[in-house]
């Protein structure tokens, strides 16, 4: 937990630091024997203070003298940082700090910034931009300080309370979950290597739902025996058939046990789980799926690729469109003559577009977010098509782009475009300048 805290500590502050000069007057700061400068505004009367190994919350922010490199109450979704208490990295750390203060209280903390980075961030050397000898400061206020031992007694307090509540008759398995199973389901017995496609819930203990792939809109799909979710509604899983329902108690042993998961699960939460089997199938059978939709996929990219130049030809037929293609193969139909300067490779060029297929469905446009589309012609910025023919116009020209998937996306499924699909642009040129030098690297 130590290292996953300060890696996330050291990267925040890489990442946001920038050059300031930082005084080296700490007036109306105590010291402590240690040297770590410090301010404390009593919040509470509480005289628990954390030790090593306990579990605090606080928020916090770091500055560099005017600059704030990072803010808890505007960060990951301005939740408290949480972590383990873990054994100070040298006299005057910023762990050492937080062992001075109680549960509501605040604090500003000086950090030796030369010491913060070799020996808490685990750096070769502070970065050079920051003044050797200077300092961090911390603004912290500590929320709350919980012991591991009381976390575990108060898991099991809220366990028995919700077994209690909810009026649960069945025990646990030998490992300590509850399956609770509401409709028994039919067919093969999960194993491992079988596929299951299951939909579930996940909630804490207090009824706050995590995740709901029903609101994804489509069941998860996994091998059994591979690491899915926690051990516990795997254990529960295996305990299903197709069609089954259930809901598993899981406490934390067989969850995320006593890191928790980020601010989303705090430590030693029990978890509850409501799964619907929704298939299973064994190995050979997966495989045998896998295979046909591989090949009816095959089947509609052979299909799609002998299907366009038939359906282009159909196209040009109905909308009369008697211009030649070029030699690459798109055609090129002015609408209104551009007088203004040509577009040429090196030059960044601003148009606006809208973008459909054959059939007429738009898949894009430009004008829509009234939102102009800039970028550099000749460097790959854009299919092939476009390179060429927005390099045939000048400013104020309008033109009809129709590009064949060679010149376009090829055999891509980009989604609202097929593979194998011709693409017809309606342009609009209406800048060309210098492209934006490159930045130097440093």
């Amino acid at each position: 937990m130590k290292n996953n805290f300060l890696k996330s500590l050291g990267f925040l502050l890489l990442l946001a630091l920038t050059t300031f000069a930082c005084s080296s007057k700490y007036a109306g700061y105590d010291k402590t024997a240690n040297g770590l400068y410090y301010k404390i505004i009593k919040g509470s009367t509480d005289t628990v203070k954390p030790r090593i190994g306990d579990w605090v919350s606080l928020q916090m922010r770091w500055q560099y003298k005017d600059s704030v490199m990072f803010d808890s109450r505007k960060s990951q979704g301005g939740s408290p940082v949480r972590f383990q208490l873990p054994a100070s990295d040298f006299k005057g750390d910023i762990y050492e700090g937080l062992k001075l203060l109680s549960a509501g209280d605040s604090a500003v903390f000086l950090i030796n910034a030369d010491s913060l980075f070799k020996k808490t961030f685990r750096q070769p050397s502070r970065p050079k931009f920051i003044d050797t000898n200077s300092v961090i400061t911390f603004y912290l206020k500590l929320l709350t300080v919980d012991n591991p031992q009381n976390l575990i007694k108060k898991e099991q307090d809220n366990l028995a309370k919700y077994i209690k509540d909810k009026n649960i008759a069945v025990q646990p398995t030998t490992s300590g979950i509850y399956f609770i199973e509401s409709i028994a389901g039919k067919g093969i017995k999960i194993d491992t290597g079988a596929w299951v496609s299951v939909h579930f819930k996940v909630f804490l203990i207090d009824g706050k739902q995590l995740f709901s792939s029903y609101e994804r809109g489509e069941p998860i799909a996994f091998e059994y025996g591979k690491r899915f979710d926690t051990p516990g509604v795997e254990e529960a899983i295996g305990m299903m058939k197709k069609s089954g329902k259930a809901t598993v108690i899981v406490p934390s042993k067989l969850a995320f046990g006593e890191t928790g998961r980020g601010a989303v699960v705090p430590p030693f939460s029990t978890m509850i789980y409501e799964l619907e089997i929704i298939n299973v199938q064994t190995k050979a059978e997966h495989d045998k799926t896998l295979a046909e939709e591989k090949k009816k996929a095959d089947e509609k990219l052979k299909q799609n690729k002998s299907d366009e130049t038939a359906n282009l030809n159909k196209y040009l037929k109905e909308k009369n469109i008697t211009a030649k293609p070029t030699a690459s193969g798109i055609y090129y139909i002015e609408k209104v003559k551009g007088t203004g300067v040509k577009a040429i490779a090196g030059k960044t060029v601003t148009v606006n577009y809208t973008g459909t297929l054959l059939n007429g469905t738009k898949f894009d446009s430009s004008r829509d977010r009234n939102q102009p589309f800039e970028f550099t012609l000749g460097q790959g910025q854009v299919i092939k098509g476009w390179e060429e023919g927005v390099g045939m116009m000048n400013v104020g020209g309008k033109a009809l782009l129709i590009i064949p998937s060679s010149m376009g996306w090829g055999d891509r499924d980009m989604g609202k475009i097929p593979p194998y699909s011709t693409v017809i642009f309606d342009v609009e040129l209406l800048d060309v300048k210098d492209a934006k030098p490159a930045t130097p690297k440093k």
